[in-house]
Protein backbone atom coordinates (compact mmCIF):
# COMPACT_ATOMS: atom_id res chain seq x y z
CA UNK A 1 0.00 0.00 0.00
CA UNK A 2 1.40 3.59 -0.69
CA UNK A 3 1.31 5.78 1.50
CA UNK A 4 -0.21 9.37 0.23
CA UNK A 5 1.60 12.64 1.35
CA UNK A 6 -0.40 13.41 4.55
CA UNK A 7 0.09 9.80 6.11
CA UNK A 8 3.94 11.02 5.89
CA UNK A 9 3.71 13.81 7.43
CA UNK A 10 5.75 16.92 6.84
CA UNK A 11 9.31 17.96 7.50
CA UNK A 12 9.90 20.77 10.61
CA UNK A 13 10.95 24.05 9.88
CA UNK A 14 14.11 25.02 9.72
CA UNK A 15 15.37 20.82 9.59
CA UNK A 16 18.97 20.71 8.59
CA UNK A 17 21.44 17.71 9.18
CA UNK A 18 24.49 18.19 11.23
CA UNK A 19 25.61 14.43 11.08
CA UNK A 20 24.00 12.99 7.60
CA UNK A 21 21.08 10.46 8.81
CA UNK A 22 22.40 10.27 12.75
CA UNK A 23 22.27 14.15 14.08
CA UNK A 24 20.17 16.85 13.04
CA UNK A 25 18.42 20.16 14.39
CA UNK A 26 14.93 22.15 13.27
CA UNK A 27 13.13 24.90 15.69
CA UNK A 28 10.46 23.21 17.93
CA UNK A 29 7.90 20.79 16.06
CA UNK A 30 4.48 22.69 15.95
CA UNK A 31 6.61 25.93 15.74
CA UNK A 32 7.52 27.88 18.14
CA UNK A 33 5.62 30.63 20.99
CA UNK A 34 2.28 32.20 19.80
CA UNK A 35 3.08 30.45 15.79
CA UNK A 36 2.77 26.78 18.03
CA UNK A 37 0.32 24.60 16.70
CA UNK A 38 -0.75 21.22 17.75
CA UNK A 39 -1.48 20.15 14.38
CA UNK A 40 1.43 21.10 12.81
CA UNK A 41 3.50 19.08 15.68
CA UNK A 42 1.57 16.11 15.30
CA UNK A 43 2.32 16.53 11.17
CA UNK A 44 5.98 17.47 12.21
CA UNK A 45 6.48 14.28 14.14
CA UNK A 46 5.10 11.70 11.97
CA UNK A 47 7.31 12.49 9.44
CA UNK A 48 10.43 12.36 11.97
CA UNK A 49 8.95 8.98 12.54
CA UNK A 50 8.61 8.03 9.30
CA UNK A 51 12.26 8.90 8.28
CA UNK A 52 13.43 7.06 11.08
CA UNK A 53 14.48 9.13 13.99
CA UNK A 54 14.25 7.39 17.44
CA UNK A 55 14.64 10.54 19.52
CA UNK A 56 14.07 14.25 20.18
CA UNK A 57 15.94 16.17 22.40
CA UNK A 58 14.08 19.17 23.66
CA UNK A 59 16.90 21.74 24.90
CA UNK A 60 13.83 24.12 25.66
CA UNK A 61 13.86 25.10 29.97
CA UNK A 62 9.92 23.72 29.82
CA UNK A 63 8.84 19.95 29.09
CA UNK A 64 6.43 21.43 26.15
CA UNK A 65 6.37 18.95 23.78
CA UNK A 66 7.55 15.66 25.46
CA UNK A 67 4.51 13.65 25.76
CA UNK A 68 3.66 14.33 21.78
CA UNK A 69 6.56 12.69 21.30
CA UNK A 70 5.98 9.72 23.30
CA UNK A 71 2.21 9.44 22.59
CA UNK A 72 3.74 8.92 18.55
CA UNK A 73 6.33 6.81 18.89
CA UNK A 74 9.54 8.50 19.85
CA UNK A 75 11.76 8.70 22.70
CA UNK A 76 11.78 11.98 23.80
CA UNK A 77 14.88 13.31 26.50
CA UNK A 78 14.75 16.94 27.78
CA UNK A 79 18.22 18.88 28.69
CA UNK A 80 17.12 22.38 29.72
CA UNK A 81 19.41 24.89 28.29
CA UNK A 82 18.10 27.87 29.29
CA UNK A 83 18.95 31.39 27.74
CA UNK A 84 21.75 32.49 30.34
CA UNK A 85 22.90 29.02 30.70
CA UNK A 86 26.49 28.12 31.62
CA UNK A 87 27.95 26.06 29.24
CA UNK A 88 30.11 24.09 31.80
CA UNK A 89 26.59 23.03 33.66
CA UNK A 90 24.72 21.70 30.38
CA UNK A 91 26.86 20.45 27.80
CA UNK A 92 28.92 17.76 29.11
CA UNK A 93 25.47 15.84 29.65
CA UNK A 94 24.35 16.54 26.54
CA UNK A 95 27.47 15.77 24.61
CA UNK A 96 27.77 12.46 26.49
CA UNK A 97 23.99 11.76 25.62
CA UNK A 98 24.68 12.56 22.44
CA UNK A 99 27.64 9.78 22.40
CA UNK A 100 25.71 7.50 23.61
CA UNK A 101 22.65 7.57 21.81
CA UNK A 102 24.81 8.31 18.28
CA UNK A 103 26.95 5.10 18.73
CA UNK A 104 23.98 3.05 20.02
CA UNK A 105 22.73 3.97 16.40
CA UNK A 106 19.90 6.25 16.88
CA UNK A 107 18.78 8.99 14.38
CA UNK A 108 18.50 12.08 16.69
CA UNK A 109 16.96 15.83 16.31
CA UNK A 110 17.90 18.41 19.00
CA UNK A 111 16.07 21.58 19.25
CA UNK A 112 14.83 24.32 20.93
CA UNK A 113 12.32 27.05 20.62
CA UNK A 114 13.60 28.16 17.09
CA UNK A 115 17.06 27.34 15.57
CA UNK A 116 18.93 29.84 16.89
CA UNK A 117 22.28 30.99 17.17
CA UNK A 118 22.74 29.29 20.16
CA UNK A 119 21.42 25.99 18.86
CA UNK A 120 24.35 26.74 16.13
CA UNK A 121 27.02 27.42 18.12
CA UNK A 122 26.19 23.99 20.63
CA UNK A 123 26.07 21.87 17.08
CA UNK A 124 29.52 23.80 16.46
CA UNK A 125 30.76 22.73 20.08
CA UNK A 126 29.70 19.18 19.36
CA UNK A 127 30.88 18.53 16.06
CA UNK A 128 34.04 19.73 17.93
CA UNK A 129 33.87 17.56 20.75
CA UNK A 130 33.57 14.63 18.43
CA UNK A 131 36.19 15.12 16.41
CA UNK A 132 35.11 17.13 13.53
CA UNK A 133 38.49 18.01 11.63
CA UNK A 134 39.92 21.20 11.72
CA UNK A 135 39.98 24.59 14.06
CA UNK A 136 36.94 26.17 15.55
CA UNK A 137 36.49 28.60 12.92
CA UNK A 138 36.14 25.51 9.87
CA UNK A 139 33.28 23.90 12.44
CA UNK A 140 31.54 27.39 12.65
CA UNK A 141 32.00 27.82 9.01
CA UNK A 142 30.62 24.24 8.63
CA UNK A 143 27.62 24.81 10.58
CA UNK A 144 26.68 28.38 8.61
CA UNK A 145 26.47 26.35 5.45
CA UNK A 146 24.51 23.76 7.08
CA UNK A 147 21.55 26.01 8.57
CA UNK A 148 22.34 28.19 5.70
CA UNK A 149 22.90 31.83 7.77
CA UNK A 150 25.89 33.19 9.53
CA UNK A 151 26.37 32.12 13.11
CA UNK A 152 26.00 35.30 15.44
CA UNK A 153 28.13 36.17 18.64
CA UNK A 154 25.58 33.85 21.02
CA UNK A 155 26.47 30.92 19.27
CA UNK A 156 29.91 31.72 18.24
CA UNK A 157 30.25 32.43 22.49
CA UNK A 158 29.09 28.90 22.93
CA UNK A 159 31.86 27.18 20.78
CA UNK A 160 34.47 28.94 22.46
CA UNK A 161 33.46 28.67 25.90
CA UNK A 162 33.33 25.06 25.18
CA UNK A 163 37.09 24.99 23.81
CA UNK A 164 37.93 27.24 27.13
CA UNK A 165 36.06 24.84 29.22
CA UNK A 166 38.11 22.08 27.63
CA UNK A 167 34.66 20.56 26.64
CA UNK A 168 35.46 19.49 23.35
Amino acid sequence: MIKNKWARGIEPRYFHWVIDQKLAVSERPGGYARNHRPVRRQEEIIWLREEGFTRVVSLLTSPHNLHAYEQLGLAASHIPYPPAADSREVLPELFSSLDTWIANGEKVLVHMEELSDQVMGIMGAYLLHAGFPGSHAQVIGFVERVVGRPMGPAGRLVVQAAIDDGQV
